[in-house]
């Protein structure tokens, strides 16, 4: 089942609708969508939104491991890309970052939140993994359970990285991050994140079976 809905009023009601041509093309960049959404377009949001609510959600499952906290927390996210977006501008060229490094920044912030205010990280719940392996559409049962199977190895050896490297890896290999992004991202230089990447990788090789 599907359960990302589109978050509640993408634009204010009263915003008179503008749209970009440039949006309207498949290709359009997140950037583009952005400064169209800004500029009243609610249509460039529901791309966005399309575009990047599977691997969000994923992101924040991985971590939370418990689908009502990531349910939760990827609603807020969400609402706060809406309301900041007034805030938002088209990055310079050289700066390496762009819509996607601000919304894992958002959801790298609001993880930091939940984490200190529960003070722990709960178990995984017995669905956390089968709650994956759904996530794609029109699998064969063979298929689904090869998968759950995977995703099930990989998430315990997941569970035994450190935070701070389990974030960059995700970040790296499931959302496709560069180094520069996941710098913004997480706060940190390309050095401590290629390390960080490093360790991680060494760690699931040993953990995982071959």
């Amino acid at each position: 089942m599907d359960c990302r809905p589109l978050p509640a009023h993408p634009f204010p009601p009263n915003t008179p609708a503008r749209r970009l041509d440039p949006v309207n093309a498949p290709e359009s960049s997140d950037e583009l969508l952005m400064l169209a959404w800004v500029a009243g377009d609610a249509g460039a949001f529901e791309q966005l939104y399309a575009r990047h609510r599977l691997k969000l959600y994923r992101y924040l499952l991985r971590q939370l491991r418990d689908n009502a906290l990531a349910d939760e927390l990827f609603q807020d996210v969400w609402q706060r890309v809406i309301a900041g977006r007034a805030s938002w501008s088209l990055p310079e060229p050289s700066a390496g970052a762009g819509f996607a490094t601000w919304l894992y920044t958002i959801a790298h912030h609001r993880l930091g939140d939940h984490w200190r205010s529960l003070k722990h990280r709960p178990a995984a719940p017995a669905d956390a993994d089968e709650r994956l392996a759904r996530l794609a559409d029109g699998d064969t049962p063979e298929r689904v359970l090869s998968e759950f199977e995977r995703r099930r190895q990989l998430q315990l050896a997941l569970d035994g990285l450190p935070e701070e490297q389990r974030e960059v890896l995700l970040l790296r290999l499931e959302q496709e991050l560069t180094l520069e992004e996941i710098g913004a991202v997480t706060g940190v230089g390309r050095e401590t994140v290629k390390s960080r990447l490093r360790y991680a990788m060494d760690k699931l090789r040993a953990r995982l079976p071959s």
